[in-house]
């Protein structure tokens, strides 16, 4: 594994890049706060913006590490600070990054989080040297599914009763993609 860090992606319509102290308010009003947002998310909704503030004073000084992956997904055209995508986890021993994201209500349904993703999984493989790039979802949530489908990701199964988020312990549908699925 290439410790290459969370390094600026650009695809038609994003920019990926760090998060900055100064995201906090857009971040919190754009998708931290609603409960709609984390309803199938591990975290909680944000009560106020300075669960937001001290999850970035968390996050920020991380990216010193070259095994830190986590991406501020803007806007090119507008500069609006939309979502995050990050690796959640890292396995070295097998070249295995899983995935978590998440967006703004207002601009899902736009392919947006397809094109983020793809683009992550593309840097993974191709920079950091990953060998498998993983995701999953509640079974209930297939629209992140769809995400997954969409960014190339072949569903693997469902393991049940194997994870929790804040509507519970829940079946969690796994997806992924290898270096060699890759055409």
């Amino acid at each position: 594994m290439n410790k290459t860090g969370t390094r600026d992606i650009e695809t038609a319509r994003l920019l990926l890049r760090r998060f900055v102290i100064e995201d906090a308010d857009a971040m919190y009003a754009n998708w931290c706060s609603d409960p709609e947002v984390t309803r199938f998310l591990t975290w909680p909704t944000h009560i106020d913006v300075e669960v937001t503030r001290s999850v970035l004073n968390d996050w920020i000084p991380q990216y010193d590490n070259g095994d830190y992956f986590n991406w501020a997904m803007e806007l090119k055209d507008t500069g609006e600070l939309i979502g995050n995508i990050s690796v959640v986890q890292v396995r070295e021993d097998i070249g295995e990054a899983h995935m978590g994201y998440c967006m703004s209500k207002a601009h899902w349904g736009c392919d947006l989080m397809p094109e983020a993703l793809t683009a992550v999984m593309d840097y993974l493989f191709d920079v950091v040297g990953m060998n498998r790039v993983s995701a999953v979802h509640d079974v209930n949530n297939p629209k992140s599914g769809r995400v997954m489908d969409k960014a190339g990701m072949k569903r693997e199964g469902i393991l049940r009763q194997a994870g929790r988020n804040n509507q519970g312990i829940i079946d969690e549908v796994w997806h992924s993609m290898i270096r060699s699925d890759r055409t």
